[in-house]
C-alpha cells in the first residue's frame, strides 16, 4: 500500500543519527501523525542493517490493550527489565508513554542501565512539561513530529505532475498519513478526522484539563480554527464567546488554548518587534496541524485560500527546523520572522500578487526591514521567479517540494 513507500526519511534519519548514543530520544506530535509507524520503520531498519537480533528490540505500544497492564509503572518497568539481553545493546520503544503513571520514574531507570538505548513517543506536550523535564534534563532529544508535508503527499502520488491539484488535494483531504488509504472516499476521511478530533479534544484534553464544558471548549476550538493567520488574544476570543451568549472569563481560554497547544493540534507564532528585537506580549497567530481537520469542522466556511497557504507555510518551516513568529515593523506586519543556525529569514505569505495594489502592499513590509537577510514573498502564482529590488518571489508549491530555497 502506499504509506508503504512513505519512509518519513526526515524522522527516520533522525533516529539513525541518534542510535546508541547516551540520550532519551522522545518523538512528539498529535495524534496519528505517525509516530508508533516510525518506531516500526526504525525497527525494521535495525533489524537490516543493525547487526541485531530479534530478542535486543522491546517494543511496548501503552495504547494497544495487550499492554494495558503496563500503565502501572512497576509493572512496566519489570516487562523492560526481564527482557534486557546481557552484555548487548537492548533497544527499548516505549509508544505513548504518558499512559504509565509516573514514568519519568522508570524511564530514570532505565535510563541508568548500561546497554539500554530507549526511545519513547507521546501525543502530548505535559510529558515534557516543566517538572517532567528536570527530571531528563539534558538527557534526552525532541523529535517533533508532523503529519505529512506537501513533499511527502506528492511523493505518495508518484509523480509531480498537476501540482496545483495536488495541492486542492492536500488541503482538502488531510495530511494524516492514514487519510491516504481512504482518500478516493471523502466520507471515509471525513468520519476518520472526526474520530481522530473527538479523541483529541473531546477525551485527551477535556480529560487532563478537567473540563466539564466540552461544548465550550469546542466553540474556542472552531472560533481558533475560524481565525488561522490573524491576530488573536484570549479576551477577544473571550469577548467573542461572550457576544454570542456564552458566559467565559479569559483565564478559561488560556487554559482551552494550553491544552490544544499540548496536544500538538495548535501551534502559536509569537510576535516579534523587528526593529525593538524583542517579543510582544499580545496579539499572537494561531495555525492549525491539518487543514483537512480544519475543513471537516468549518466546512466550506474554512476556505480562505491566502490564511490556508500561510498555515501551509508556517508548519514547514517548522519542519525545516526554524523557530517562527509574526514579525512587526512599525505600523506594519511581516507573515513570518524564521531563525535557525545560519541566520534569519522574513517571509510574506499570499496567495497571488497579480495585483499591482496587494503586490505593493507586500512589498512595503519587507522593505521596511533595513538588514541584509533574505527576504522572499511565497506565493501560488505559476510566474516565472522574480527579484524586486533584493526581495524575491517564489512559487510556493515549488519551495515545498524543496526545489527553491529561502536564501
Amino acid at each position: 500500500m502506499v504509506l508503504q513507500r512513505l519512509e518519513r526519511k526526515e524522522y527516520l534519519d533522525k533516529l539513525i543519527s541518534f542510535r546508541d548514543k547516551q540520550l532519551i530520544k522522545v518523538v512528539t506530535g498529535v495524534r496519528r501523525c505517525g509516530k508508533s509507524t516510525l518506531l516500526e520503520i526504525y525497527q525494521d531498519y535495525l533489524r537490516t542493517n543493525g547487526s541485531i537480533s530479534e530478542n535486543q528490540i522491546v517494543a511496548v505500544n501503552l495504547e494497544d490493550f495487550d499492554f494495558f497492564s503496563l500503565r502501572e509503572p512497576a509493572a512496566l518497568h519489570a516487562y523492560v527489565k526481564e527482557r534486557l539481553v546481557p552484555g548487548k545493546m537492548t533497544y527499548v520503544f516505549l509508544d505513548e508513554i504518558q499512559h504509565c503513571t509516573d514514568f519519568p520514574a522508570v524511564i530514570d531507570s532505565l535510563y541508568i542501565r548500561k546497554n539500554v538505548d530507549l526511545y519513547l513517543t507521546g501525543s502530548n506536550a505535559y510529558m515534557l512539561s516543566s517538572e517532567i523535564a528536570t527530571l531528563i534534563s539534558g538527557r534526552y532529544v525532541e523529535i517533533k513530529m508532523l503529519p505529512l508535508s506537501f513533499s511527502e503527499y506528492v511523493f505518495s502520488t508518484g509523480n509531480e505532475e498537476n501540482l496545483a491539484g495536488k495541492y486542492r488535494d492536500y488541503i482538502q483531504g488531510s495530511s494524516f498519513p492514514y487519510a491516504l488509504e481512504l482518500k478516493e472516499q471523502p466520507g471515509a476521511v471525513r468520519d476518520y478526522l472526526e474520530g481522530v478530533y473527538n479523541t483529541i479534544v473531546v477525551k485527551d484534553i477535556a480529560a487532563r484539563k478537567k473540563i466539564a464544558d466540552t461544548m465550550m471548549l469546542e466553540s474556542v476550538t472552531r472560533f481558533v480554527f475560524d481565525s488561522i493567520g490573524s491576530p488573536l488574544s484570549t479576551k477577544k476570543i473571550a469577548d467573542t464567546m461572550i457576544s454570542s451568549g456564552r458566559k467565559i472569563d479569559v483565564k478559561t481560554v488560556e487554559r482551552y488554548l494550553e491544552g490544544l497547544m499540548e496536544s500538538f493540534i495548535l501551534y502559536r507564532a509569537k510576535r516579534y518587534n523587528i526593529r525593538g528585537k524583542q517579543y510582544l506580549k499580545t496579539l499572537e497567530k494561531y495555525y492549525v496541524v491539518d487543514i483537512g481537520m480544519r475543513y471537516m469542522l468549518l466546512g466550506t466556511s474554512g476556505t480562505d485560500v491566502g490564511h490556508i497557504l500561510e498555515n501551509i507555510v508556517y508548519l514547514e518551516l517548522l519542519r525545516r527546523g526554524y523557530e517562527v513568529s509574526v514579525g512587526k515593523i512599525d505600523d506594519v506586519e511581516v507573515d513570518f520572522v524564521a531563525r535557525n543556525q545560519r541566520g534569519v529569514r522574513y517571509i510574506q505569505v499570499a496567495s497571488s500578487v497579480r495585483d499591482e495594489n496587494t503586490l505593493r502592499r507586500e512589498l512595503a513590509s519587507l522593505q521596511k526591514i533595513s538588514d541584509n537577510y533574505p527576504k522572499v514573498i511565497l506565493t501560488l502564482d505559476e510566474d516565472p521567479e522574480a527579484d524586486y529590488e533584493g526581495i524575491r518571489r517564489l512559487n510556493a508549491l515549488e519551495w515545498l517540494l524543496g526545489k527553491t530555497d529561502l536564501t
